[in-house]
This record gives C-alpha cells, structure tokens and sequence, in this order.
C-alpha cells in the first residue's frame, strides 16, 4: 500500500499482517509473516512516547508480544499496561531512563527485553520483583549495582546485565533459584561471592571482561553448569574443586594471567592449640558427642577438611598450605587449579620440569571427553 493520504490512527487501528508504507515518515510498520494477530512491531518508528490510544482495544487484548525497539522512549508509561496479555516486551535500544510502576499489571509478562538504554538501579520500581518474568535483559545500561527488585524476581531463568557499571554481586543472588544462565560480562567485577554457588540450575555462567582474581571453590555445588566463560579476567589459579563440575563442557579463560610455572609453597599460619587439638581428635578417630563436648566445639569438629594429599591422611581447619598443582584437561591442557594441603609437608617436591609427575597427578586429570572446549589463547 502506497500513498501520502494513509491515515495513521487508521492504520494502527486496523493492522494487517501485509507490509504497510507510510510516506509521510518513510517508515515501515510490519508484522510477523505468518500474519499473528499476536505480534505488534512499532519498532523504528522514532516514536517519542507510547500514546496506543490509537490502537483497537481488540488489537491490545489481542497483542502477546510488542516490539518498541530502536525508537527514541525515554519513559516506559503506563499506558503499555493496556496490553493486559503481553507476554514479551522488546524496549531495546531507546533512551529509557525509568520504567512505570504500573508495569506489575502486566501479570502474564514473561520476557522482558531493556537493553541499551540509560537505565540504572534507581529507573525500576519498587515492586517490580512482583513481575512473574522468566527472561530479563538489562544489558547496555549504566547500573552501578545490580538491582534488588531483580533479586525477587523467583522465576527467573536468564538474568543479562552485561556491559553495565557492575563492580560486585550481592549474596542474595541465591535468591533465584530457577536460573540457567547468567551472564554479567563486561563490567567491573572483582570477586564472585560464595552464594552464586547455591543455584542448582545454572547451566551458563558468563563473568568475561571483568576485574576477577579468584574463584571461590563453592562453585563446584553448580552441578549443572555447562558453560562457564570468565576469559578477559586477572585469574592467575582455579580451585581444585572444580574438577567437580561433571557436566562442565566449555570452560574459557583465554586473556588471563595464569601461572605459567609449578609454585610450591604459599602462605602458611601455623595452627592454633585449638586446631592442633582438633587434627588429633579427628586424626585418631577418637568419638566425641554433643554430650561430652560443648555445641561450639563439636560444631567445630565436624567442619575439619580431610588433606586431598593422597600419601596423608591429615585433616585441617582453619590452617591450610594454599598449594597450586597443573592439572590435564582434555589431553592438551594443563591449567594451575588451586589445592589445600594440612602442612608444608604435604607439598611435592618442587621440580623444573612442568610435565613431571610432581606437578601433575593422573589422577586429577581431566579426560577429553568431560569437556568438549578448553580455551586458553
């Protein structure tokens, strides 16, 4: 359809799924080929507000997925909640500065797409945890902390902050226990907190271009992490623990500083009385109870750490030998994975051979067929 006398609120009250021209704005307005009366697409119309009076009231109730991308929105208003079945919702690449409250209306909204805008913690409100989102993406924005409305959102299963002002995860991350992939590439990152360690379903963990230095080793409870990218960092060891994650099929670490040699000895505190006291109790195998010791040292007891030195059968508590060994990953690779050992005395003999048998233990090895892609330059 052609012509300078095309009406406009005609035409957006009456959409057909066929290409409609308007040469008044040169712009375009199409809908999905195969003619959904589900699908609405205003993307790339230089739409400064969201004025959908205009739009059918069928039209609305009709409309389950809504595309306002690459326009020039800077306040997602109220009025989007008269599409009261919206599904997804794509506000991409705007100039978004605050998202309404009314937005919690939208009850069946599961797919919230926000990225590249100018959004940050302060543009959600308040109940905006409320939501029953499973994707959101708030990529591209200028978030100095991760949001905490996004940290109630339960049924989340994809959560994007990359390329924001990120320079710490929260603990309460493991609040959101249904998700599967997080990735938040592409900030200022220093450390990953423990808890990231209690989300059972994560499959795909992306922490690239960071500032990250260390890898807790409760990361080896993320069972059914698949993918995990942390390439771009300042790593210099993994945690021995790693070698936990059986379902681990790509791990990236190309762009750090890894240790190119095999280190003996790091930083060693002599144990306390008490810990020396402990080794004994748990070394001799001698029985203790809640009856014949107080709850604190009993609790104590229990948290002792058996030496992964094979030829020992120490344990340790709070004193540790930090003790870097290469490990073989996939035949090819030899990555520095960070150990725990009770006492100096438990380290290998140091040897300027990186391929010697005392830095490398076949039984720490990782076979080809664990993990499909190692990628380290």
């Amino acid at each position: 359809m052609h012509g300078g006398d095309i009406n406009w609120v005609a035409v957006l009250g009456n959409l057909r799924p066929e290409e409609i021209l308007f040469s008044e704005n040169k712009m375009e307005v199409f809908e999905e080929a195969n003619g959904s009366e589900s699908v609405l697409d205003l993307s790339r119309l230089s739409l400064n507000d969201q004025s959908f009076d205009t739009i059918s009231e069928k039209r609305r109730k009709d409309t389950k997925q809504l595309y306002l991308c690459y326009n020039r929105i800077t306040v997602l208003q109220n009025s989007i909640c008269s599409f009261a079945n919206l599904e997804f919702l794509d506000i991409s690449n705007n100039a978004l500065t605050v998202v309404c409250e009314d937005i919690i209306r939208l009850t069946k909204l599961k797919t919230l797409i926000a990225k590249n805008n100018r959004l940050n913690e302060f543009s959600l409100p308040k109940h905006f945890g409320s939501l029953q989102l499973e994707v959101l993406n708030l990529s591209g924005n200028r978030f100095d902390e991760m949001p905490s409305q996004c940290l109630q959102l339960l049924r989340l299963q994809s959560l994007s902050l990359g390329g924001n002002r990120l320079k710490s995860i929260p603990a309460e991350i493991d609040n959101l226990t249904s998700l599967q992939m997080l990735y938040l590439g592409g900030n200022q990152i220093c450390s990953i907190p423990a808890e990231l360690g209690n989300l059972p379903c994560l499959t795909y963990l992306v922490m690239c271009d960071n500032r990250i230095q260390s890898v807790p080793p409760q990361l080896h409870r993320l069972h059914s992490l698949r993918s995990l990218s942390l390439h771009n960092n300042l790593l210099t060891y993994l945690p021995r623990e790693i070698l936990s994650l059986v379902q681990l099929q790509e791990l990236s670490l190309r762009g750090n500083p890894l240790v190119v040699r095999f280190i003996k000895d790091m930083t060693y505190d002599p144990p306390s009385l008490l810990e020396l006291a402990g080794r004994t109790v748990k070394s001799k195998n001698l029985l203790y109870s809640h009856q014949d010791l107080p709850n604190h040292l009993v609790n104590y007891l229990d948290m002792s750490c058996k030496c992964p030195n094979p030829k020992c059968a120490g344990v340790y508590f709070d004193s540790c030998v930090r003790h870097i060994k290469f490990v073989d990953f996939c035949g090819k690779y030899r990555l520095p994975l960070m150990h725990y050992l009770c006492s100096p005395e438990c380290t290998s003999p140091c040897s300027s051979n990186p391929q010697s048998d005392a830095d490398s233990d076949d039984d720490n090895s990782v076979p080809a067929h664990r993990l499909q892609r190692v990628l380290l330059g």
